[in-house]
């Protein structure tokens, strides 16, 4: 299995490397030059107790490496940032950027879950935004589990505290909501490689 994390901040980059630290191949994509090159150095670029070291063995290990380019994968992870513009209103589009470039690459059996924290409605937009791209693959309808899908499309957002985020990650119970319930099932069997804590099944 290969996983993209698109954005790698202070939950993507942490979020790549135990998953890298777990055995699977993980491809960690950033438009921050700077950053991919520190990553693929075996160093961070942010302050996180204990990250460094697991950064680095995942990298020498070959397991995590770093592109400003999406690629090809079985699964894509969005933790792009959503900050406020005016009146507190959330900017969604760094996360319509990551969808539209994970569209370029998709695939029949991916799946894709948006962890960026962004208003209700978010992860059907992010779906939306692949289906306007991708004409030749079928994508799931809310609510619906025919399984004739050939995408799964999920949100499972983080929360967790900064000086702890690699415990909370694994410790932390997950709420996964997906467009269908097998698109969440399919994206709690990933968690599941790392989580340790329960997990919450509901829509999107």
């Amino acid at each position: 299995m290969i996983v993209s994390v698109i954005g790698l901040g202070y939950i993507g980059l942490p979020t790549a490397a135990i998953l890298a630290s777990r055995g699977i191949k993980v491809v960690g994509v950033d438009t921050n030059q700077h950053v991919v090159d520190t990553i693929n150095k075996g160093k961070v670029h942010i302050v996180e107790p204990d990250l460094d070291t697991k950064v680095h063995t995942s990298v020498q290990t070959g397991n995590l490496r770093a592109t400003i380019q999406v690629e090809k994968a079985d699964v894509f992870i969005i933790t792009v940032p959503t900050p406020f513009k005016e009146n507190h209103i959330p900017d969604i589009s760094y996360i319509e950027s990551a969808a539209k470039a994970i569209a370029s690459v998709l695939e029949k059996g991916n799946l894709v879950i948006l962890e960026s924290t962004s208003p209700v409605g978010t992860t059907e937009k992010v779906m939306e935004w692949m289906r306007e791209e991708c004409h030749n693959l079928s994508f799931p309808e809310f609510g619906v589990d025919s399984g004739l899908a050939d995408i799964f499309v999920a949100h499972c957002p983080e929360r967790v505290l900064p000086g702890n985020i690699l415990h909370e990650l694994i410790e932390n119970d997950r709420t996964i909501g997906g467009i269908t319930i097998q698109c969440a099932k399919r994206a709690r069997d990933l968690y599941k490689v790392f989580v340790k804590a329960d997990f919450l099944i509901t829509d999107c």
